[in-house]
């Protein structure tokens, strides 16, 4: 017997037996989640809601390199991509979900990147972890677009968002957005444009570039399972000059609505 589901595809209506069966798939599941945050709390590279960090990277990298973060790491592909390219520069993937981190922080080990860690916190806290100027540059890879125009506070490069990044990077400090979504592409564009925010470089199509930066040929785990479909990635480098003005939020809130209205 077959019926269609809400995305209008067909699929076999499950057995009594299916319920029991993913009852076990999620436990397993779970199970693997628990053993993976138990382990992360012994990784050397592994920091969860540190104390006292702030200002102090320096001592944990044993270095006074540059310190750039990729944030809502994932899997942390960036982090330790480019920490093999750089051994001369300190890298930090930033991420709420401890099962994710756990692939990254362990390829670190394994391939022994001490320019590698990872900080588990939610990314509006971040600034609670790093002292003014004492990170040189930013990674969002990837990120959920949060396509909802009521959830638009909460993309990453949302002037919220740019604000508390400002609190900890360094003036010049470049921050990098690469993303399959086209909405948030557009949305980012919109927002340099609007805070007049030194844009150094747009992409709209980067593999169609004839030579791809190295540094953009990481590939991440969401950007392997193109979910936006968009048969194309799109790459913004900017930088923050100053405070971004609070009197322009009113009217990046009024674009936003006349954007939702004629749809």
């Amino acid at each position: 017997m077959q019926h269609y589901n809400r995305f209008n595809s067909p699929t076999t209506v499950f057995s009594r037996a299916a319920p029991v069966k993913l009852r076990f798939i999620f436990a397993v599941v779970g199970q693997k989640k628990l053993i993976r945050f138990e382990e992360i709390k012994g990784f050397s590279n592994v920091l969860e809601f540190p104390k006292e960090i702030m200002g102090n990277w320096s001592r944990h990298f044993g270095n006074a390199n540059p310190i750039v973060l990729e944030l809502a790491c994932g899997k942390g592909e960036y982090a330790v991509g480019l920490g093999e390219r750089y051994p001369q520069m300190n890298f930090i993937g930033v991420d709420i979900k401890g099962n994710r981190i756990w692939r990254g922080a362990k390829t670190a080990l394994e391939k022994g990147l001490g320019n590698v860690a990872f900080l588990r916190t939610q990314i509006d806290q971040v600034g609670e972890y790093f002292a003014p100027a004492e990170v040189n540059g930013i990674w969002i890879t990837f990120p959920d677009p949060q396509l909802r125009m009521s959830k638009a506070k909460k993309r990453l490069t949302h002037p919220k968002f740019l604000r508390i990044y400002g609190q900890f990077l360094r003036p010049g400090g470049e921050i990098h957005l690469k993303t399959d979504s086209p909405a948030l592409y557009e949305f980012t564009r919109q927002v340099v444009s609007l805070y007049r925010l030194p844009l150094l470089e747009d992409v709209d199509d980067v593999y169609a570039l004839p030579g791809v930066s190295p540094d953009l040929q990481i590939k991440t785990h969401y950007e392997k399972l193109d979910i936006a479909r968009s048969n194309r990635v799109h790459y913004l480098r900017f930088t923050l000059d100053g405070e971004l003005p609070v009197e322009k939020d009113e009217i990046l809130k009024q674009l936003l609505r006349e954007q939702e209205a004629t749809g």
